[in-house]
């Protein structure tokens, strides 16, 4: 745990990856620590992503920027769940260290009136690496046509594991997103992917230098040999994105804000039904 602990404290951005009950699946993510643990604080945006993390396993990973030239890694193993509504835990253990790294929370929370004015984005669901099964050093995505490939396990230290993602670097000339494309996969260190037919789902992303927008593009679909049967995608791979504009910053801070109150709504509900 410990290499990937220090990578992970050094390290501004970051990707949580799991295998939900419709396939693999993955994120980005601001690396927080959490009693020397690898962390991470959802805000309520996230609900829907959150309530398909039903196997308890997860793959916490940095394969882009790796201050000092450290290599890139993913650690694997069972997380602890726990939902923040009051933002209580966040503020008092990981507001200080997200808004070092990520400056729309430090935009939304460096004073107390910016705390009260935007509450929803201290409300968090907290995630933590409590145990590792598996830590494996990575290449690392050093291109926009580089992505991080997610798959049940099928070559894990402790034999086939479906809850637990596996992680590779895979890059390609060209991502269709079509569903019936074809995309034609190296893995970056060189080594055969062996796809059996399994769920997959490539990612990867992108972020302007004011962290206002951070972009995601994905293909899902199955790894046949070397080769991604594309069923489904989203945009493609790019370079730094450009910043907002006013207007844009503006409308993206809004649905941001409802999303946000949307997930404390619903996740309050439940705690109201479950009582």
């Amino acid at each position: 745990m410990r290499e990937l602990i220090t990578v992970w404290r050094r390290s501004t951005a970051a990707e949580l990856c799991w295998i939900a009950p419709d396939g693999p699946t993955g994120i980005p993510v601001v690396p927080l620590a959490w009693e020397d643990r690898p962390c991470v604080a959802l805000p309520l945006a996230h609900l829907d992503a959150v309530d398909t993390m039903t196997s308890g396993h997860a793959a916490f990973a940095v394969t882009g920027e790796r201050p000092g030239g450290a290599p890139a890694v993913v650690g694997t193993g069972h997380v602890d769940i726990r939902f923040d509504l009051e933002g209580e835990r966040f503020v008092d253990h990981l507001l200080d260290q997200e808004a070092v790294k990520h400056p729309p929370t430090r935009l939304r929370s460096d004073s107390m009136m910016a705390r009260r004015e935007n509450w929803w984005w201290l409300a968090r669901v907290l995630i933590t690496l409590v145990a590792a099964d598996e830590i494996r050093e990575l290449p690392g995505r050093s291109r926009p046509e580089d992505a991080l490939l997610v798959r049940p396990d099928e070559r894990g230290t402790r034999g086939h594991r479906p809850d637990l993602p596996r992680v590779d670097i895979v890059t390609s000339r060209e991502w269709p997103a079509q569903s019936g494309g074809a995309v034609d996969l190296w893995e970056r260190h060189g080594r055969p992917l062996e796809g059996t037919g399994e769920p997959a789902f490539a990612f990867s992303h992108a972020y302007s230098p004011d962290r206002e927008r951070w972009e995601r593009w994905h293909r899902t679909g199955t790894l046949v040999g070397e080769e991604l049967r594309v069923q489904s995608g989203r945009g493609l791979p790019q370079a730094e994105p450009r910043p907002f504009g006013v207007l844009d910053r503006l409308r993206n801070h809004r649905d941001v804000a409802r999303a946000c109150r949307k997930g404390i709504a619903t996740a309050e509900a439940r705690l109201v039904d479950s009582s």
